[in-house]
């Protein structure tokens, strides 16, 4: 399945959440930018606030792939695709490379941080949290945020995201008490790979459409 572009993905999964979940006590968090994107057409449809939790991938490097998370209060999390011995196998042969780029990571997250539009823990408590994704590939996002959420006493965890690999359903089906996908792949090409069109609006822009949703229910 493939889609115009990431508003009308989410307008498609808004679609299927509106009847249980407009007027709710929800929040939507996205996890990117483009989840934003995705995420404004859920939260304009819900009439529900939207925020942005920081997720910054760090890779293994010359291989491609995310050795893990690091969140915006410092959290890391290992990409759990991974076994205990690959871990500690790139632990200790990455070391001080891992931790550098940890360091970067967080001091990255710090310096978007006064911007706005973040998530705040008060805005996630004792509500519907929806918690959206453009694409689920590796699934080292998706850990590093159930990591971030499990200390927080929330109503009820619902995943929504236009496209994901089955390693990440598998998670989603153990984690989340509601997920709705719109295309499972068994051989995840990225997420761009899956919309036509990939303009993103700039990060200042992502903001501003947070800052703003509330003026956008319609």
């Amino acid at each position: 399945m493939y889609f115009e572009n990431r508003e009308q993905a989410g307008k498609l999964l808004a679609a299927q959440l509106v009847e249980k979940y407009r007027y709710d006590d929800c929040t939507v968090v996205a996890l990117s930018d483009g989840a934003v994107v995705v995420g404004e057409q859920i939260a304009k449809a819900l009439h529900c606030l939207l925020t942005l939790l920081l997720v910054e991938d760090i890779q293994v490097p010359g291989e491609g792939v995310s050795f893990g998370s690091v969140t915006q209060n410092g959290g890391f999390t290992y990409n759990g695709m991974f076994s205990v011995g690959e871990i500690d196998e790139y632990s200790s042969e990455y070391h001080g490379y891992l931790e550098e780029q940890k360091r970067q990571a967080f001091q990255s997250i710090n310096r978007l941080l006064g911007d706005g539009g973040y998530i705040d823990e008060a805005m996630l408590r004792d509500r519907v949290v929806i918690l959206v994704a453009d694409g689920f590939d590796s699934g080292s996002s998706l850990d590093a945020s159930l990591d971030f959420l499990k200390p927080i006493k929330i109503k009820r965890l619902v995943v929504a995201t236009p496209v994901s690999t089955v390693q990440a359903v598998d998670k989603l089906h153990i984690a989340a008490d509601e997920i709705h996908i719109l295309d499972v792949k068994q051989n995840f090409l990225g997420i761009n790979h899956y919309y036509e069109t990939n303009i993103i609006p700039s990060h200042e822009e992502i903001i501003t459409k947070i800052n703003h949703i509330v003026l956008n229910w319609r």
